[in-house]
């Protein structure tokens, strides 16, 4: 694999975006240039690409490999091993939502029901916990609703996602009909 300008822009980018989906720079950097190489990469070919330690690519890939993101493939007569990407790039969505969900979401909701459930001191603790469970119900509304996208198949949910807006505008005009009035927009 070469490292043209148009890689090289991908690969430094994703390597940004990793930082916010939950991985650091260089985890995204190792990613995307085995998302978009054609052949497995030995970790010497990696780190020469990007630039970076030997010692940093075999951190990157065993955290990739601790989100289920990469597999190992050993080539006949070479004792190096190969790293490409696991699954489709679906599968690299739902993992990293999964992988999110559990890192992010899990310990969140659990401080929350564990709050909830404490005996409200007085009326301010009792106020905030009314607010705490609203927001635990919308965490787990996301949660339970994310789970459900994560079932379907990527046919279905690229269906789904191309159907975007029109489904709000499904539910405008059955709010109109039934005379249904829009909360939403009131402050």
């Amino acid at each position: 694999m070469q490292m043209t300008p148009m890689i090289e822009s991908f690969v430094f980018h994703f390597g940004e975006m990793g930082s916010r989906w939950g991985f650091n720079r260089t985890v995204g950097q190792i990613y995307a240039l085995l998302v978009i190489s054609e052949q497995p990469l030995c970790a010497n070919e990696i780190g020469e690409l990007l630039g970076i330690s030997r010692g940093n690519v075999s951190m990157g890939l065993k955290e990739l490999g601790s989100w289920q993101l990469v597999q190992v493939q050993h080539k006949a007569g070479d004792r190096k091993e190969y790293y490409f990407c696991r699954g489709s790039i679906w599968d690299m969505a739902n993992k990293v939502f999964e992988e999110r969900r559990k890192r992010e979401m899990d310990p969140t909701l659990s401080l929350l029901r564990d709050i909830m459930m404490d005996e409200a001191a007085n009326s301010d603790e009792a106020y905030a916990q009314t607010r705490i469970a609203e927001i635990h119900d919308l965490l787990e509304n996301i949660t339970e609703w994310t789970q459900s996208l994560q079932s379907l198949s990527p046919e279905k949910l690229n269906t789904l996602m191309k159907l975007g807006s029109g489904v709000g505008k499904v539910l405008e005009f059955t709010d109109k009909f039934l005379g249904k009035k829009d909360t939403s927009k009131e402050a």
